[in-house]
């Protein structure tokens, strides 16, 4: 199986970078961590970029694209740390007015969690008595719902969208690591001299790299299982990632100055979600065992 883009696919990954990079860059970071908040001009900005259509059909105001396409601009909002929920809106597209075109902002119940249930406009499944939760992310706010409200069967296109999104951030650390490493000097060399810190940067890109080719396989076959350990994979390349990025950055990654920090604590949320290490084992596991 190949894996090669085509035009028209990496003309859709390099818009949607081209349009993080102008609207949701560094500095923009900063101010949503300073003031935790959804930006809704961009969400809109979004929507009119048909991020959130892109699986709608051409005839009901969608791009007609497919699940490969989702996962290249998935990936990039992963890269990007763009907050907000992305997986619950785009799902929600043509179901609900107004997702499409980013004018709503739509949240799901995830197993006992629901992501920014105060600034959405709808909350898919019962999320009466949402309590606010101390989110390790300050991009994420985070509300815990009663014992079993609004539990399902994780979707397996919210699960490789997540999984997608894991893959951006696992990109995004290994390049982090590497400028590091090239930039920073002790002892009269770069760091990234030492044997350490090249085995570190070596071990996060074939992590990567390896999560790369699961989660776009299981773009092209849908298949549950295929997903499933995409998804294990990209949640491993992305915290693994995260924290051998911390090692190559030493103490400075756990300022508030260093971006690695940040895409650690997305990580941990993102790895909670629906289909998780336990889900995607367990199914795995029973796929193996039939």
């Amino acid at each position: 199986m190949r894996f090669q883009l085509t035009d028209d696919q990496r003309a859709l990954r390099d818009g949607v970078r081209q349009l993080l990079a102008r609207r949701f860059d560094a500095q923009a970071l900063r101010a949503a961590v300073a003031a935790p908040g959804l930006d809704r001009a961009l969400w809109r900005e979004l929507g009119e970029a048909g991020f959130f259509a892109l699986r709608l059909p051409e005839a009901d105001g969608g791009a007609g694209a497919g699940l490969p396409e989702a996962v290249l601009a998935f990936e990039e909002a992963g890269r990007a740390l763009l907050p907000g929920p992305l997986v619950a809106t785009h799902l929600a597209a043509g179901t609900v007015p107004g997702a499409a075109t980013g004018e709503a902002v739509v949240t799901a119940v995830d197993g006992g969690l629901v992501e920014w249930p105060a600034e959405s406009d709808i909350v898919l499944g019962d999320a009466s008595g949402a309590v606010p939760l101390r989110s390790v992310d300050p991009l994420t706010p985070l509300h815990r719902v009663p014992e079993g409200a609004g539990s399902r069967a994780p979707d397996p296109v919210a699960v490789l969208l997540t999984a997608a999104e894991q893959l951006g951030t696992a990109a995004r650390v290994c390049e982090l690591a590497v400028q590091h490493a090239r930039a920073r000097e002790q002892f009269g060399q770069p760091v990234g001299a030492f044997q350490a810190i090249k085995h570190l940067c070596a071990q996060m890109l074939v992590r990567a790299e390896t999560a790369q080719a699961a989660v776009y396989a299981a773009a092209i076959t849908a298949d549950p299982v295929d997903i499933a350990a995409a998804r294990l994979l990209a949640d491993e390349a992305a915290v693994r990632g995260t924290r051998d990025c911390l090692q190559v950055h030493g103490g400075m990654g756990f300022t508030w100055e260093a971006e690695v920090h940040l895409h650690l604590k997305r990580t941990w949320v993102r790895a909670q979600r629906g289909g998780g290490t336990t889900e995607s084992e367990e199914l795995l596991a029973a796929d193996l065992l039939a």
